[in-house]
């Protein structure tokens, strides 16, 4: 299996400096959407966050790396500070980033001490420089006794600035080879989700083949959702990594509701949804919720069974705790019987290799197009096994055509004669008989009744 990252052939330039001074805003700003989750919360971003941007008509990719404060008793400022020296091995450049508001800090002091070691250009940078008194402050004597130069000026939440900052920055980059994504196809955009604690991190990092989000048994570790670009034997994949999402009335205000915000956003945008379940915790009410949404926005499904290297030793096999599964949620899921479900263990990789097929049947059963002559054929054969039965009103119904009118899901539809109605189970029927001639797992199938004139 060969992987590689489009993304890493692109000139890279990583923000870097303490805690709350607006990297992420800067961030935001600089690729022009609100990617990175921002608040006034000490280390919001714990994993750093990546994206490409455009300027001057060349393509940039720009990386926000968590804070540091060189403080002891901070929760995965370890984990932190590994995402940053990766970050620096992939950097041709380091936007280093003060707070003119806030004025010199011994945090600075070290941060500046660790960047003159560094063999790569910084460009020293001071946020929140709204008006011309901050500005000023910003030339202040202190500042220059970081060997650094005077810092550059800006304000992430207006772009005062920014502008200027970017012109520098790639004229210092002039040299760096450009590249631009050119995959030979569109990317399947995979989201995985799930509740949290369940794997889902330690699953992205192993699809992706590295350590790109930060892991620990801390629930709520992974805050906003994280996407990596990978090929995988010249396929584009397109993997988001997601914060777990908790029952609603349990979610905090503030980062955790903003990061489940940014889940269901990621749901939407998605062509394929993992959703993980630890294979040790019995399926719930959130499970249900969450199969819930994935089902309304209509997205193809593969359920990923988690941890199962801690039960590799149980007595029943997989077919049985795969039918113990299906016998748990059949009740309240018929459709899951055409879902795959894959039993790995995300942590040692087993079978994690498998899910990209699975990935690759499932998008393309949603982009699958029967032929008409075929659905006139099958038609016939739906009303010779099982003729309609009446829904509301008198007549009994007839259907005079089944035609498909959408893809991305595969979405058909049923004439039938005005004042006449057909019953819902008739159409679920129906969606149970594409799925079985024509191998539509993983995606859902969306059948309805239209009435015509005759």
């Amino acid at each position: 299996m060969t992987i590689s990252y489009p993304e890493k052939s692109i000139p890279t330039v990583a923000i870097v400096g303490r805690t709350n001074v607006g990297k992420s805003t800067l961030f935001n700003r600089i690729v022009g959407k609100n990617k990175a989750l921002t608040s006034g919360t000490r280390g919001t971003t714990r994993t750093s966050n990546i994206d490409t941007f455009i300027w001057r008509g060349r393509t940039f990719r720009i990386i926000d790396t968590g804070g540091i404060d060189f403080a002891k008793d901070v929760p995965l400022e370890m984990e932190i500070k590994k995402q940053i020296e990766i970050a620096l091995t992939q950097a041709q450049a380091i936007i280093f980033l003060v707070d003119s508001k806030d004025g010199l800090l011994p945090q600075e002091k070290e941060w500046a001490h660790k960047l003159r070691q560094s063999k790569l250009p910084v460009f020293f940078v001071g946020n929140k420089a709204d008006n011309p008194a901050r500005r000023h402050q910003l030339q202040g004597p202190e500042w220059l006794k970081l060997g650094l130069g005077e810092p550059l000026a800006v304000s992430a939440v207006s772009g005062s600035g920014v502008g200027d900052l970017l012109d520098v920055v790639i004229k210092k980059l002039k040299g760096a080879k450009s590249a631009t994504i050119e995959a030979k196809k569109k990317a399947i955009r995979v989201s995985i989700i799930g509740r949290p604690n369940v794997g889902k991190s330690t699953l992205f990092n192993s699809l992706i083949g590295e350590e790109r989000v930060i892991i620990s048994p801390v629930a709520h570790t992974t805050r906003e959702s994280h996407d990596t670009l990978i090929l995988k034997d010249d396929e584009p994949f397109l993997f988001v990594d997601t914060a777990g999402i908790r029952r609603r009335a349990h979610v905090e205000a503030g980062l955790e509701k903003m990061g489940v915000n940014q889940t269901v956003n990621t749901i939407m945008a998605s062509d394929v949804v993992l959703l993980v379940l630890d294979i040790e915790e019995p399926f719930n009410a959130q499970d249900k919720n969450l199969i819930n949404l994935i089902g309304k926005k209509h997205k193809g499904l593969i359920i990923i069974l988690n941890k199962w290297d801690l039960v590799a030793e149980a007595e029943a096999s997989e077919e049985d705790l795969r039918n113990q599964f299906l016998e748990q949620v059949g009740g309240y899921f018929p459709f899951l019987r055409y879902t795959p479900i894959i039993f790995v263990s995300a942590k040692t990789h087993l079978r994690v290799h498998k899910i990209f097929e699975l990935i690759k049947t499932v998008a393309a059963n949603r982009e699958k197009i029967i032929d008409e002559d075929e659905l006139r054929k099958f038609l016939l054969y739906l009303t010779k096994k099982h003729l309609p039965t009446r829904g509301k009103g008198t007549r009994y119904p007839k259907i005079y055509s089944l035609r498909q009118i959408a893809a991305m899901p595969p979405t058909f539809e049923v004439t039938i004669k005005q004042k006449t109605s057909l019953q819902e189970s008739y159409l679920k029927y129906i969606v149970n008989e594409l799925h079985k001639n024509y191998d539509f797992s993983g995606t859902p199938v969306i059948v309805y009744a239209k009435k015509i004139k005759v």
